[in-house]
């Protein structure tokens, strides 16, 4: 599988975005997807998860702003950030494989990476 992440870029605090993320392979829809992010300095984190029955995980430091959703049509996972705070700010990764791999930080698949900056 391979994995292409859009949607990053600036934006204000209190703002939102939406990263998709676009995988090839027709096994796309039986793969678990998720996101993780990395800010400078820091480890990488696990920031959300669904599995194929669309069952979704959080980390809590992002429960009530973000929202993860697949649409296996399009081979495409979404990440919707809303109310973004200056500590969002990191470098966003798509991830894919089942879920216990994606759950725990050993994917089959990673994608390139896109940065997410919000400014106070």
């Amino acid at each position: 599988v391979q994995l292409v992440e859009l949607g990053g870029g600036l934006v204000q605090a209190g703002g939102s975005l939406r990263l998709s993320c676009a995988g090839s392979g027709s096994i796309f829809s039986i793969l678990a997807m998720g996101w993780y992010r990395q800010a400078p300095g820091k480890q990488r984190e696990l920031v959300a998860y669904i599995n194929i029955d669309s069952i979704t995980n959080y980390a809590e430091s992002v429960k009530g702003r973000f929202t993860i959703s697949r649409d296996n049509a399009k081979n495409t996972v979404y990440l919707q950030m809303n109310s973004l705070k200056p500590t969002d700010t990191a470098v966003y990764y798509c991830a894919a494989g089942t879920t216990r791999m994606v759950a725990g930080d050993s994917p089959a698949a990673w994608g390139q990476g896109t940065q997410v900056t919000v400014s106070s």
